[in-house]
């Protein structure tokens, strides 16, 4: 939880560096994430069964065939990020023209995106590092490169986006790189501590499980269930966003704003999680169920708990809050109310990831993905398309589809938990 804090600490401050270039340099990243989520996704596909292999195999104590897991992890993700790093490059100037960028913002994104998807490979595989470390029972290392990276990014930023010191001014595209530094030296000494024997499972260059393709396809097979739930949810937010970019560019800078905001909760929840996912593969793993399934339950209630206190400091501290980035109108005004009407549903999304973790640390992938795919094309898009234009309310109808779609989803969510059918999953 801390580590992503941290790392979204670092979003909220680039978006802070980022707004002194200007509304149409939020717009842009804000278009270009809506398509990078999309590409991005198909490291869910690797990392959740991952995830699910190296915490089970830990749990099993099968060390040699751990050490295999973790090393077909990274072989795949930089696979996976060539691929789709190369087919993101070639559709990204069609993409953002389709998702509304015009103009300076168009370009603006679209030479951001090019650092972004050159830099793919040591992104996803840095991930593989985090979900490794959290796999063997070592999170603190996870959350101290994970606080290292977010550092060097703060440290980096305003030099290459501003051009202090002996560097050049990059203006947005300077943001990119120093997202792609940092990410690089994660990876770089992850590979140390792996390799170097300063965690419980060390790697070499010969392991006595051999590493490879059936493996890495077991990794795929048990992740993509997880991987089209996000690429579901990815394309869900690929649609929506040109919903949004019809009512303006301020209202594209106010929504990038606001969803990095909000975000601050998510990823805390999401970090929480991906630490749950491994408690849970450790402990089916060992044929501990009850255990497993009291773990569980604690980590539903908690993470609802701790968004409901974000969501009180989000509505109360809006103003402040947008003024960190704004504060010129509209966008000031824009900014207020979008952070209110999504952090009502913080304590909904807060029970929605966490029970997807639950799912993703047992190995079982299918249920979370058809419910996904209910959430975002059956409910959501549905509302959206509703109030905004059979109904004709404006980006306000967006914000509160959005806002009870969540609610309806989290319930659907929870009775299907209830049924217990993941504490028996088989891998």
């Amino acid at each position: 939880m801390i580590g992503f804090a941290t790392s979204n600490l670092y979003d909220i401050a680039d978006m802070f560096w980022v707004a002194k270039l200007g509304a149409e340099n939020v717009a842009a990243i804000t278009i270009f994430f809506s398509f990078y989520w999309v590409i991005s996704s198909t490291n869910q596909i690797a990392g959740t069964g991952s995830v699910a292999i190296i915490s089970r195999r830990y749990g099993e104590k099968n060390y040699p065939a751990t050490e295999a897991a973790i090393k077909e992890s990274i072989l795949l993700k930089w696979i996976l990020a060539i691929l789709f790093g190369g087919l993101g490059l070639l559709l990204l100037s069609k993409i953002l023209a389709i998702l509304g960028a015009k103009g300076e913002v168009l370009n603006l994104a679209y030479k951001y995106g090019t650092v972004q998807f050159l830099g793919l490979g040591v992104t996803f595989s840095s991930y593989t590092i985090y979900t490794a470390l959290r796999g063997v029972g070592d999170p603190n290392k996870a959350m101290v490169l994970m606080i290292s990276g977010v550092l060097m990014n703060l440290v980096l930023d305003p030099f290459l986006i501003f051009g202090w010191w002996i560097f050049p001014r990059l203006g947005l595209v300077g943001a990119a790189i120093a997202s792609i530094i940092s990410y690089s030296f994660t990876f770089i000494v992850g590979l140390i501590i792996f390799f170097g024997g300063f965690t419980s499972v060390r790697l070499g260059l010969r392991g006595r499980v051999p590493i490879g393709i059936k493996g890495m396809w077991r990794m795929m097979s048990i992740g993509f269930p997880s991987g089209i739930n996000s690429i579901s949810f990815s394309l869900s937010r690929l649609v929506v966003m040109p919903m949004v970019a019809v009512f303006g560019t301020a209202v594209v800078a106010a929504y990038g704003m606001g969803t990095r905001v909000s975000a601050l909760g998510i990823m805390m929840v999401v970090g929480m999680g991906l630490g749950l996912s491994a408690l849970i593969g450790q402990n089916l793993g060992a044929r501990k169920l009850e255990r497993a399934k009291t773990t569980a339950d604690k980590a539903i209630v908690f993470s609802a708990l701790f968004m409901l206190g974000f969501t009180i400091i989000n509505i109360v501290g809006a103003p402040i809050i947008v003024k960190f980035f704004f504060t010129e109108e509209p966008i000031y005004s824009l900014g207020i109310t979008i952070i209110r009407i999504i952090s009502l549903i913080l304590p909904f999304i807060g029970i929605i990831i966490t029970i997807e973790m639950i799912y993703s640390g047992a190995g079982e992938n299918k249920t979370p993905m058809i419910l996904s795919i209910i959430h975002s094309w059956a409910i959501e898009i549905p509302l959206i398309l509703l109030s905004t234009k059979l109904l004709g309310f404006n980006q306000n109808g967006v914000w509160w589809s959005l806002a009870i779609g969540s609610v309806i989803s989290a319930i659907i969510y929870y009775f299907v938990y209830r049924r217990g059918g993941w504490l028996y999953k088989k891998i």
